[in-house]
């Protein structure tokens, strides 16, 4: 049988984070979510004093929750026959435990949750924190992503779809053969801009616009349609010309369908200007990390923006007829890009886009 790769926090130690107190309720998809939460609030300068913990509000997205309890806990069930699990088992597994972690680990009292919305959770999460900030039901929000679910019960499951790549990831490639699997998670501060400039933040962009759609179609095939639609919307919601746009984050999952498919939609939502876009996908480098990924892909899109400087594709070794555009191929590359989006599709039909830009 051909070997799997996966792009695992390697060499982690929670103990480097939490005292054992501390780590016992928490799987390690709550811990990685916690950690980031922490160094997104420190970067931040915020401190939830008095009446700011009960409106800020904790939206996080994830996909499948604590897999690493779940396996741990089946292979005790059925392997060694145990008669009892240990009593946190369930608030370590279910779904809704980062948001819930992050919030008492932060002292944030406002609406706390998860959306699960598959690879597309963190983006929705995100949007979701967006249109609540801009809607004035809160003045701050701490959201993004955290996905832990490198397990054997979880990987024989993604094996058995025959989508995860034999060796690695090499999105808008020839010669591609599925994705692989990461883990992580990644954390913002978005605030409103009269709340930001009140206390003289450091603004590391702009999200503007937000665009949703589902295909209603099939559950594993990804529907150009669709896809085009969700960009469609965060252009117009952002109040942006397709040209004004430089550059994407794509979803770029490595999978022959998806690389294509996200192809014609940006075709279908540019027209002529998709040739002159700069699409890449971080996901060459760190992975597929499922409910998390939109976040990271978010960090990475603003941090393009801050720098101007594109992320690779790497192990790209040659055009693929069918993904024409320009991938920034195997090397960084150095654009000022003043607006940019971020694509998730989700298993489901469920896509997620968002579109961001330089602050000024």
């Amino acid at each position: 049988m051909a070997k799997k790769v996966v792009a695992e926090v390697k060499d982690y130690d929670p103990l480097k984070f939490f005292d054992e107190r501390e780590v016992s309720p928490l799987d390690r998809v709550a811990q990685f979510g916690v950690i980031a939460t922490r160094e997104a609030i420190a970067h931040s300068g915020l401190t939830f004093d008095g009446g700011l913990s009960e409106q800020t509000a904790t939206i996080i997205g994830c996909g499948v929750g604590g897999q690493s309890t779940q396996d741990e806990n089946y292979r005790r069930l059925y392997r060694d026959n145990a008669k009892r699990l240990h009593p946190l088992t369930i608030p370590r597994l279910m779904v809704n435990a980062p948001a819930s972690q992050m919030s008492m680990s932060c002292g944030l009292r406002g609406p706390a949750f998860v959306v699960a919305s598959a690879c597309a959770s963190a983006t929705h999460a995100i949007g979701l924190a967006f249109q609540m900030v801009r809607g004035g039901q809160a003045p701050v929000a701490v959201t993004g992503g955290a996905e832990a679910c490198i397990a054997f019960g979880t990987m024989k499951g993604w094996e058995a779809l025959r989508v995860l790549a034999p060796e690695t990831c090499r999105p808008f490639s020839r010669d591609r053969k599925g994705l692989v699997i990461g883990e992580g998670a990644a954390v913002m501060v978005i605030e409103s801009l009269e709340h930001a400039q009140k206390r003289s933040a450091n603004i590391l962009c702009e999200i503007v616009g937000f665009g949703m759609s589902a295909d209603a179609g099939d559950l594993l095939s990804p529907d150009a349609g669709s896809m085009g639609r969700a960009i469609d919307a965060a252009l117009k919601y952002g109040g942006l010309e397709p040209s004004a746009i430089r550059y994407v984050n794509a979803h770029g999952t490595s999978t022959a369908a998806n690389d294509a498919t996200e192809t014609e939609a940006l075709k279908r939502a540019f027209g002529a200007h998709a040739k002159n876009l700069a699409i890449s996908s971080n996901k060459s480098m760190i992975g597929h990390a499922l409910g998390a990924a939109g976040a990271l892909k978010l960090v990475a899109t603003l941090m393009s923006i801050r720098e101007g400087l594109v992320p690779p594709t790497i192990n790209y070794l040659g055009p693929d007829p069918a993904c024409d555009l320009d991938c920034v191929p195997n090397e960084a590359r150095a654009i000022r890009v003043d607006a940019a989006l971020s694509n998730t599709f989700a298993f489901g039909g469920l896509n997620a886009v968002l579109a961001v830009r330089r602050f000024s």
